[in-house]
C-alpha cells in the first residue's frame, strides 16, 4: 500500500488527499507533524526518487527560512542534510507518496497522474 505522508493543515496536501480519494487510490495517511520521517526513511526515499536531495527541502516553509538553510545547504554534505531533515517533518516538503519502487514530493497532479496511472 502507498504512503501518503503529509501535513493535513496544508492546503497543497489537501488538494492531494482529495486526488488520491477522488482516484479511489488506497493509502496509509501519516502526519509529518506527529510522526516526522527517520533518517534512514529519507535516506532511502532520496535515493529510490532520484531527485537532488534539495528537493526534499520546504525552501516555503518558516523553519527553512530562520534557519537560514538557503545559504547553509550548499557546504553541507547529504548526511549532514539528512539528519537536519530528520529533525523536524516542518522541514521536508510535502507530501510525499511511496510506493514500493517510487517516491514523488510535492504535489503535481499530472507526475503523480502519471505515475500511479489515474
Amino acid at each position: 500500500m502507498l504512503k501518503f505522508i503529509c501535513y493535513p493543515k496544508c492546503t497543497t496536501c489537501q488538494r492531494a488527499k482529495k486526488w488520491l480519494d477522488n482516484n479511489g487510490i488506497k493509502y496509509d495517511l501519516r502526519d509529518i507533524k506527529i510522526d516526522n520521517p527517520t533518517f534512514e526513511e529519507l535516506s532511502l526515499w532520496y535515493r529510490v526518487s532520484g531527485l537532488p536531495l534539495r528537493k526534499f527541502f520546504n525552501t516555503s516553509g518558516l523553519l527553512y527560512k530562520s534557519l537560514e538553510l538557503k545559504t547553509k545547504l550548499p557546504e553541507m554534505s547529504e548526511d549532514e542534510m539528512l539528519k537536519l531533515l530528520a529533525t523536524d517533518g516542518m522541514l521536508v516538503k510535502r507530501p510525499l507518496l511511496i510506493g514500493e519502487d517510487f517516491v514523488l514530493v510535492g504535489f503535481k497532479e499530472s507526475e503523480w497522474s502519471a505515475r500511479i496511472g489515474k
